[in-house]
């Protein structure tokens, strides 16, 4: 007898930090990210209901985590917005995929966070 299972959403999503200070106080000041806790080398944010969790690791037990894209609505404004705050983005904001029957486009941007994790935005145009 098979027994059926069903996802439900996204959770959590885990990375890797070096300093869990310096990652509260940057996704939290430049990303803006909702704070929800810090309990000793342990942070978590809430990403519109999915929740970020990094865990502050030794250097030699560091590595770099999946990338992360943030949905935009407007993707000129959100990339000003993240300059403003001292994110330098890996190249200008470029079209990935343009579906041929509705003509909507997927826009991708590129930055790191201060571990090298790689980040992006995405607009669908």
């Amino acid at each position: 007898m098979e027994s059926t299972v069903s996802l439900g959403p996204l959770a959590q999503v885990s990375m890797l930090c070096r300093s869990a200070a310096a990652t509260e106080t940057w996704y939290r000041d430049v990303l803006r990210l909702p704070h929800i806790f810090t309990f000793g080398d342990l942070v978590f944010f809430d990403m519109a209901g999915t929740r970020l969790y990094f865990r502050e690791v030794p250097e030699h037990e560091f590595r770099k985590g999946s990338t992360l894209y943030f949905s935009v609505d407007d993707m000129t404004t959100a990339v000003a917005s993240l300059e403003e705050r001292g994110v330098k983005f890996l190249g200008a904001p470029h079209m990935i995929y343009k579906d041929a029957e509705t003509g909507v486009e997927e826009w991708f941007a590129f930055f790191d966070d201060p571990d090298g994790n790689t980040l992006a935005l995405l607009a669908r145009v």
